[in-house]
């Protein structure tokens, strides 16, 4: 019986799990936010390209 004790007390001692989620959590984080700040950062240089297109003389 010891010896499961053992087992339980050190798989709920254990906190590498926990790290791991929360470094996968950065990381989704960080994909999210750089998506994102792309989007709107092309939508708005492809609109002052369109701009200057339209302002060039033929």
């Amino acid at each position: 019986m010891s010896k499961f004790a053992n087992l339980t007390r050190r798989f709920f001692s254990d906190d590498e799990g926990a790290t791991l989620l929360e470094y996968g959590m950065l990381v989704l984080l960080i994909t999210v936010l750089s998506i994102t700040a792309v989007k709107n950062i092309g939508s708005k240089v492809s609109n002052g390209f369109n701009t200057v297109n339209t302002n060039l003389p033929n």
